[in-house]
């Protein structure tokens, strides 16, 4: 079985090096799925991927 991981919009701020807010607007705009648990918002390690390939430059 495979061990999902999660990130919080605060660490794929830090990884993309731009601020949560960016974070918080692709998830309203549908551009990321997140998971709200709580207050914080939760994203898929799949998710953050299939975010990264669609930016990518060709």
């Amino acid at each position: 079985m495979k061990k999902e991981e999660f990130y919080t919009a605060q660490e794929l701020a830090d990884k993309l090096r731009v601020n949560i807010m960016t974070i918080y607007r692709y998830i309203k705009a549908g551009k990321l799925k997140a998971y709200k648990i709580s207050k914080e918002y939760r994203i898929d390690a799949e998710e953050f991927k299939r975010l990264l390939d669609r930016a990518k430059v060709k």
